[in-house]
């Protein structure tokens, strides 16, 4: 999991307030490493720009919260997971605005490590420990997930929703 903000892409601000260059292309120097890092490991492949591919991965985060809330009272674990596919489908979106989509048999996996790229370092977790809890209680253990997870979850899918969408609302699309 990348670690730290230059890493993520996240652009720091001298004591002005403005972004330094230097730094600005230091972190976009790396962010393209660690893509080519993932594609060469086949985690991610190259698409061409679809605005419609983008807005209906975003239609499916929103659908997907929305029913993550409604089968709360009913249901732990589907609600989590639900939950977590709404995040999944947010970052599947931010792939697709820069131009990727995940490939190979670790799909979940190739989301969340694109998404790192530019999460904040405590999203970026959260998404991924999402992940993993999910994959344990689909094929593990039923009943593994506490009603305190699964609000934690629905109100993480949220949260992640927004931020993903105020990133792409930032994006220059060409």
């Amino acid at each position: 999991m990348i670690e730290d903000s230059e890493a993520r892409g996240v652009r720091k601000e001298n004591a002005e307030g403005s972004s330094d260059p230097t730094q600005e292309k230091a972190e976009s120097l790396r962010t393209n490493a660690v893509l080519r890092d993932l594609e060469r490991e086949g985690l991610i492949k190259k698409l061409p720009f679809d605005r419609k591919k983008i807005d209906g991965a975003m239609a499916l985060a929103h659908r997907d919260a929305k029913t993550s809330r409604a089968v709360l009272a009913n249901d732990h674990d589907w609600a989590y997971t639900i939950a977590y596919n709404a995040i999944l489908q947010a970052g599947r979106a931010l792939m697709f605005a820069h131009g990727y989509r995940p490939d190979g048999a670790n799909q979940h996996i190739s989301v969340v490590k694109f998404a790192e790229l530019y999460l904040e370092g405590k999203d970026a977790i959260v998404f991924d420990r999402m992940r993993r809890k999910r994959h344990s209680s689909v094929y593990d253990t039923a009943g593994a997930i506490s009603a305190t997870e699964a609000e934690f979850a629905v109100g993480q899918a949220g949260l992640l929703i927004d931020r993903i969408e105020a990133l792409l609302k930032n994006f220059q699309m060409e």
